[in-house]
């Protein structure tokens, strides 16, 4: 019982952090939409070597991350995604602590992106 109630607590705080992973397909249709913000948050030279549409490159690891993205409009959807899906999802959750309303994050990242 007491995992149950756990796992709901989990699921219900997930749901409602602002923070929505989505599959490529979905991410997609996401993306066509007017006044978004695509970022990539990957390195400078993955980004170069590939990368979705109009994305801006702000690396995950520079040190200057939070200034760079504290620069996007918080009332816009973001739409974010890195090589694989582990540093867009912790970025995701930064952008919503920093008070972003929409976040969606790519699932499986541009591993898994297909044009």
């Amino acid at each position: 019982m007491k995992k149950l109630v756990l796992l709901l607590f989990l699921l219900i705080s997930g749901l409602s952090s602002g923070q929505q992973l989505l599959s490529p397909a979905k991410f997609k249709k996401g993306i066509a939409k007017k006044d978004i913000q695509l970022v990539d948050v990957r390195t400078n030279k993955e980004f170069e070597a590939g990368h979705i549409g109009d994305a801006q490159n702000i690396n995950y690891f520079a040190a200057g991350f939070k200034e760079q993205i504290n620069k996007l409009d918080k009332e816009k959807p973001v739409y974010v995604y890195c090589q694989g899906g582990g540093r867009s999802g912790a970025a995701a959750k930064m952008l919503v602590e920093m008070g972003f309303k929409e976040v969606f994050d790519l699932e499986g990242g541009y591993d898994d992106w297909k044009e």
